[in-house]
């Protein structure tokens, strides 16, 4: 294979392969111990700080941002690690993955000597850099959630989590944007909240994750399921109040959409009464020979999660119904 032929098949598909082959950790059958292998969650801080805008350029550096947003994903996603170690091994070792697309710079002198902290890791190494056709997919707003969802599915298949592990660690990324908007609101400060919490492409995998699991990976709306993998579905966790407003990533403010039904949601083409039951408004123009129409579903009930306490919110659908369905709905939902 040339080197042009190589670089043609670098596409988001190779990458998802590279990403599934990522090991996440090994379990001693003598002594029990996990060893736990961060490499994950390092791809995920640097994507979110991509998304972030706060790496730029196809040069990652040992940096506080870097370092901070790693030990944050890690307190919740493996609270009982080293910080320093992890992250140090993290980033040593995805040098040698194979195929390669992670490279590390190391600066003159360097001994060959495996890192066993940040000091030693920054005095041994310059920065490091992904393949080019990688970086350039992660600017690429889709392209990183497929990847996001890629890495996600590694961590929770090696790890053995279940959907109540998921939404635990859903419940503890919710919690944590609370604690740092207090902190922000009690610093006596004008300062708006950190763009890290709208553009935390972790933050939202998570919650797609739990919310489509909950609803089947199912439209609430028209039902449909289309699944490739674990990590592809036609549907999204939808939020009902938007995050960016309310930075509410409770699962019970979330829907499970399949796009079309998302981004009418999304502007107000229907909303739902406090009985779950669909309000469409009644000026849609519509054409579509080979599935129902949208004001077909108006009056019926959605689908709704196996347990209750899981269902939407009627604080968060009533605000919707207010102020995002602004058109006329079709008559009343029926009885």
């Amino acid at each position: 294979m040339t080197t042009g032929e190589e670089s043609e098949n670098k596409n988001l598909a190779y990458y998802r392969s590279c990403f599934s082959q990522i090991k996440v950790g090994k379990v001693d059958k003598y002594t029990k111990r996990v060893e736990a292998l961060y490499q994950p969650i390092l791809l995920m801080s640097v994507t979110d700080l991509i998304a972030q805008g706060l790496i730029e350029e196809n040069k990652i550096t040992i940096s506080d941002e870097l370092t901070n947003t790693f030990n944050k994903y890690l307190s919740v996603l493996s609270p009982n690690s080293s910080e320093e170690v992890s992250f140090s091994i993290a980033f040593f070792h995805l040098n040698k993955k194979k195929p390669p697309f992670w490279y590390v710079k190391f600066n003159q002198g360097y001994e060959g000597k495996r890192a066993q902290s940040i000091t030693t890791l920054k005095r041994n190494v310059d920065s490091a850099k992904l393949d080019e056709e990688l970086f350039n997919l992660l600017q690429d707003s889709n392209a990183r959630k497929e990847l996001i969802d890629q890495l996600l599915s590694v961590w929770f298949s090696s790890t053995n989590k279940q959907i109540e592990d998921i939404l635990n660690i859903n419940q503890s990324f919710q919690n944590s944007t609370l604690d740092e908007l207090d902190t922000i609101e009690s610093s006596n400060t004008h300062r708006q909240p950190k763009v890290y919490f709208k553009k935390s492409v972790v933050r939202e995998a998570i919650f797609r994750k739990s919310v489509v699991h909950l609803y089947d990976y199912r439209c609430a709306f028209c039902r449909l399921k289309v699944k490739r993998s674990l990590s592809q579905s036609i549907v999204d966790g939808a939020h009902i109040k938007p995050f960016s407003e309310f930075y509410d990533n409770k699962v019970d403010n979330g829907l499970s959409l399949c796009k079309n039904h998302h981004w009418a949601f999304d502007r107000g083409w229907f909303a739902l009464d406090d009985r779950y039951q669909i309000l469409v408004a009644s000026d849609l123009e519509e054409e579509s020979p080979h599935s129902r129409l949208i004001q077909e579903f108006h009056g019926e009930l959605i689908l709704l999660p196996s347990s209750e306490q899981y269902y939407p919110r009627i604080d968060a659908i009533q605000w919707h119904r207010k102020n995002v369905f602004t058109l006329k709905a079709k008559g009343s939902s029926k009885k």
